[in-house]
């Protein structure tokens, strides 16, 4: 698979739900159509609503990667202004 640009990075691994997905969308809403947003975010009830919250908007998810370290990194390209 090609290598991925990442157009943003947000780290919301010290804010809790439901700000985790605020802080997500309001980031994506920033980007223009088709850029790409990485976001660092911990695991449990973060990791569970996040990527669910951001395909209910309509974006897509590419990939989804487990740091070992307790957080995980969401990777997302905006769709749609």
């Amino acid at each position: 698979m090609a290598e991925i640009k990442i157009d943003d990075t947000i780290d919301i691994t010290d804010v809790v739900c439901p700000t985790t997905f605020v802080k997500a969308k309001v980031a994506l809403e920033e980007l223009e159509e088709g850029q790409i947003l990485s976001i660092r975010l911990n695991d449990g009830e973060p990791v569970q609503n996040v990527p669910r919250s951001i395909k209910e908007e309509g974006h897509e998810i590419l990939k989804l990667d487990d740091n070992q370290d307790g957080t995980f990194t969401l990777i997302v390209k905006k769709v749609g202004d």
